[in-house]
């Protein structure tokens, strides 16, 4: 999860914090290889996860679209932010179009959301009070980089694990275990920090094995998404390889994935796209796509956040480039909604509720109206009354 300046955590911030954790004491791991990584299971299974760098023929085309076109959605990590998508998913429903998806993936805040949207709008109330109710304010009570590093920080912090297990239980894990069985997907990303790897996690299959070691690995994969370093500490998940158990260090996924769009390699089927496949891709992006301007300060804080936001919106916009080309050759729909860039910032940093609940009805009275949508992504040359889309270099 990542908000802009007050959590000054994105890649170069994170960097510097890096430095100075480097002179604290850390908590010893049980050391592990690269080969034991590159062939390691969780639960004694191989088949719960698949990364994103894994070639096509790794990936299994096992999304059920018998049942006509397929609908994906690809929620983005933003932190606080994440109240936006919470917005738009209720505002949604109440506009009576939301369709039932086929396959839902999210990232940092976007995971957090992200079992919610799968399993519809009869969790819609849920999710509003994950982002509306207050709750989130307390997982940071004194949000700075001070804080982070010398108090929970990297050390003990367990508010966000504990924030997860409060809203998944038993019962949702069986709800999706059940959809899972129908041929819908559930998926997502975390960063494994050992191998720098883009991790998808198929949360249906976890789910699917019904036991406490499954709830506690979909809790876990949760948390982990959405746990920014530094601020929040990375997962430790239990892992086993070559007769040797150790744990992976696992974090936000948005470090290496903004967000998660619908792999090719997912749809393919002998090497090709099923003949006559059908797909509307809608993608929800927590957070402002468009360039803006701003005067930044000449402080070390304010440069190393605008850098920071600068590197997460350059990595959002190229996925949604890409993904509109690879939507565009396989005639597939493209969707998409984000905060746009003159709704006001927070006033305070933090999970501000005051913030979060003007964002959250911000997204619902969007989508309510049915004024939420984009079929192109912003391009560089965006006017005030609208943009045009300037095909990226790969596709010209």
């Amino acid at each position: 999860m990542c908000s802009r300046r007050q959590l000054l955590v994105r890649p170069l911030a994170f960097l510097a914090a890096m430095f100075i954790l480097a002179g604290c004491s850390s908590l010893p791991r049980t050391a592990y290889t690269a080969s034991d990584a590159a062939s390691s299971t969780v639960l004694d299974l191989g088949e719960l996860r698949r990364y994103a760098d894994e070639p096509a023929s790794a990936f299994k085309a096992d999304v059920n679209s018998r049942a006509g076109p397929l609908s994906y959605l690809a929620l983005s990590g933003g932190g606080a932010d994440g109240a936006y998508g919470a917005g738009v998913l209720n505002g949604w429903t109440a506009a009576g179009t939301r369709p039932r998806f086929s396959v839902v993936s999210g990232v940092s805040t976007g995971a957090l959301i992200a079992p919610f949207a799968f399993l519809g709008p009869a969790y819609d109330a849920t999710l509003r009070d994950v982002y509306t109710s207050g709750i989130a304010e307390s997982l940071l009570d004194r949000p700075s980089i001070v804080h982070a590093l010398f108090g929970s920080g990297l050390f003990g912090n367990t508010q966000l694990r504990e924030l997860v297990a409060r809203y998944v239980g038993q019962d949702m894990l069986a709800a999706i275990a059940a959809e899972h069985a129908k041929g819908r997907r559930l998926l997502v990303v975390t960063t494994n920090l050992d191998t720098q790897r883009t991790v998808i996690w198929d949360m249906g299959r976890i789910a699917a094995i019904g036991s406490p070691k499954a709830l506690d690995l979909f809790r876990d994969v949760l948390a982990a998404s959405a746990s920014i370093p530094v601020v929040f500490p990375p997962m430790l998940i239990d892992a086993e390889a070559n007769g040797h158990r150790f744990q992976e260090m696992h974090a936000d996924g948005g470090v290496t994935a903004p967000v998660l769009t619908l792999p090719e390699a997912f749809l393919l089927r002998d090497g090709a796209i099923a003949r006559g496949l059908r797909m509307n891709i809608y993608i929800l992006v927590n957070d402002k796509v468009e360039r803006d301007f701003r005067l930044v300060p000449n402080s070390m804080i304010d440069i190393a956040a605008r850098a920071s936001a600068s590197v997460t919106k350059t990595q959002i916009r190229s996925v949604l480039f890409e993904t509109y080309d690879s939507a565009h050759r396989n005639n597939f729909g493209f969707n998409l909604t984000y905060i746009a860039r003159d709704f006001p910032s927070p006033a305070s940093s933090g999970f501000e509720t005051n913030y979060m609940r003007s964002l959250y009805q911000y997204g619902f009275d969007k989508a309510k109206t049915g004024d939420f949508w984009t079929k192109a992504p912003p391009s560089d040359d965006s006017l005030p009354n609208g943009f045009r889309y300037r095909r990226s270099a790969a596709s010209q």
